[in-house]
C-alpha cells in the first residue's frame, strides 16, 4: 500500500517565517498544515494527525512548551516527531534523550529552512528504520 506525502504541522506566530517554512516543506514534497498559535496548533493536530509537528517556542495564547506537551498527551502511544524551534540558543540542532520543554528535538530558529527539512528527513528515516527493526 502506497503512502501519501508525509504531513507536517508548522506552528508559529511569525507569518513570514511560517510561510517561508511552509513553502520549503511543500516544495520538498510534504503535505503542510499551519497554525499561528498553540491553541490553533493543538486543534490542527487533532484535525490532521500529522507525523511531524514543528512549533515555535514563544507564541501568544499558548506557548510552544504547553503546545508540545498537550500534543504529546493527546497523541497517546502514536506520538508524532515533535520539534521545538527556539531563538533561545544557537548552534546545531540538538536531540535530547527525554523530552525537554515538550520536545526531544530543539532547533535554533536561525537554522536555514532547508536544513530543517533535512533534519526532519533524517528523523523520519530513523523512525522508519526502528519500526522495521521491531
Amino acid at each position: 500500500m502506497e503512502r501519501g506525502p508525509v504531513k507536517v504541522l508548522l506552528i508559529d506566530d511569525d507569518p513570514f517565517f511560517l510561510n517561508l517554512l511552509a513553502d520549503v516543506f511543500a516544495d520538498s514534497g510534504y503535505s503542510v498544515v499551519t497554525a499561528t498559535n498553540g491553541i490553533e496548533g493543538v486543534r490542527a493536530y487533532l484535525d490532521n494527525d500529522p507525523e511531524i509537528v514543528i512549533s515555535d517556542l514563544i507564541m501568544p495564547r499558548m506557548g510552544g512548551v504547553s503546545t508540545c506537551i498537550e500534543i504529546s498527551r493527546l497523541a497517546g502511544g502514536k506520538e508524532p516527531i515533535i520539534i521545538l524551534l527556539t531563538s533561545m540558543f544557537h548552534g546545531e540542532p540538538h536531540e535530547h534523550e527525554t523530552s525537554e520543554m515538550g520536545a526531544k528535538i530543539h532547533i535554533p530558529k536561525s537554522t536555514k529552512p532547508l536544513n530543517i527539512v533535512v533534519v526532519v528527513e533524517q528523523l523520519l528515516a530513523r523512525r522508519r528504520a526502528a519500526g522495521l527493526a521491531c
